[in-house]
């Protein structure tokens, strides 16, 4: 029998505190300007009572070390938590700053962070997006400036061409913004457009009976319990059918669905796609609800879940945990919201031992490993030398203390490239 907890004290309290404030310092020194030809994309997913965004940022032709971006909400948006920046809202207006790690962006470049909050009975679009004090988007300049331009030039030469140098046509083929189509409905809106071609994509629709069968099996990792997964035709995130996983608490109540697909076509880049929705918040507790075994890490399986009221990976070879379970890694993650569905995705390579996590399109710091060693989010991580070769998917419960919780999974995808929510 194999148990494994991520064995260092719960810091739930410290990193919830972080995480619903902005827990991240900006750069000491004040921004500089930018371009007219800024760029600033708010990418909302919005649900009844609440939403989160990404917002991406890009300077245009000139580059800034440091940046501070604001807008305006016409509806009654709040934020109440954000990550990779420092956010503030007084009244209508929002106010976001870069952390310590991005507040340097080259010209051409582009960098992202994410806000959350709830909203009441409108939220409509954001307006008055300004970087560094300049307005972006194609949007003219302050007028305190027009008294300095003379009449004979009063198409101002910096306005005109400003919808040549937005950088908009090379952000739409980003990977960063190919979730942007889909985030705009809400969680219960249409279906996702698509897998692109991915080696696995499966929705549950060609499930006939109560138990998980023909492309996937029920399995209990180690030992079998109370756990159990079936067909659900109640809650779904698209079509009819989507699989309920009933987690109990304690070991032996693993349970997990997996997939009989030959997966050996997605190669040493792996990306996944996978909608969920769960009942109760992440426990301090170890959990997990996502396992790939790893045949370069003695079969042993690198896994997704959560800790400390944050999610987490873990590798079960080691225990080692992304981010570290200090309060400034907890507080670099995020928690897997309940009551609604989510967009996970990731992505491993095993030709460099990198790995990156979206929630909803929006890159989590705290859940990417980019190869070098950062102290409190990846320097556990990299304690040795990580090369995974993944070869299936396991999408489930495992709790290593008493925590239990109730699942649902639906439109999952797995393949070569980003494939987006």
């Amino acid at each position: 029998m194999r148990i494994s907890h991520a064995r260092l004290a719960p810091v739930v309290a410290v990193a919830t505190t972080l995480a619903a404030a902005v827990v991240v310092t900006p750069l000491v020194a004040g921004p500089a300007a930018a371009a007219q030809g800024c760029q600033v994309d708010y990418l909302p997913n919005v649900w009844p009572g609440g939403f989160t965004a990404t917002v991406r940022v890009a300077p245009g032709d000139t580059a800034v070390n440091g940046w501070t971006v604001t807008w305006t909400y016409p509806g009654d948006q709040r934020i109440t938590g954000a990550w990779n920046a420092v956010v503030s809202q007084s009244g209508a207006t929002v106010t976001a700053r870069n952390a310590t790690w991005n507040g340097s962006v080259p010209a051409g470049g582009a960098t992202e962070f994410g806000v959350q909050g709830t909203v009441g009975a409108s939220a409509p679009a954001p307006t008055a997006f300004a970087l560094n004090g300049v307005p972006c988007n194609g949007a003219p300049p302050s007028p305190t400036t027009s008294p300095t331009t003379s009449p004979t030039v009063s198409p101002s030469p910096t306005v005109s061409p400003s919808p040549t140098v937005s950088p908009s046509p090379t952000i739409s083929p980003s990977p960063t913004n190919s979730p942007s189509p889909t985030i705009s409905p809400s969680p219960t809106g249409p279906p996702p457009a698509g897998c692109a071609g991915a080696v696995l994509c499966d929705g549950f629709e060609n499930q006939t009976g109560t138990a998980p069968a023909g492309d996937w099996s029920v399995v209990h990792p180690d030992c079998s319990g109370t756990g159990t997964a079936t067909v659900d035709t109640a809650t779904v995130h698209s079509g009819t059918r989507s699989v309920r996983v009933n987690g109990g608490g304690n070991y032996c109540n693993h349970v997990f669905i997996r997939a009989n697909r030959d997966l050996s076509g997605v190669g040493a880049v792996r990306y996944g796609r996978l909608w969920v929705r769960h009942s109760t918040a992440l426990p301090a507790d170890h959990v997990t609800l996502l396992a790939m075994n790893d045949a370069a890490d003695g079969n042993r399986d690198l896994r997704m879940g959560g800790q400390n009221g944050a999610m987490q990976w873990n590798r079960s070879s080691d225990d080692a945990t992304l981010p570290e379970q200090s309060p400034a890694g907890v507080a670099l993650s995020v928690p897997l919201p309940t009551g609604r569905w989510s967009c996970l995705e990731f992505m491993v390579d095993g030709g460099t031992g990198q790995l990156r996590t979206w929630l909803d399109g929006a890159a989590i710091t705290g859940l990417t490993a980019d190869g070098v060693p950062t102290h409190d989010i990846d320097g556990q991580w990299y304690g040795r030398t990580w090369r995974p070769a993944l070869t299936d998917l396991k999408l489930g419960w495992e709790s290593y203390g008493g925590a239990s919780d109730t699942l649902w999974f639906d439109d999952v995808a797995l393949g070569s490239s980003r494939i987006g929510c």
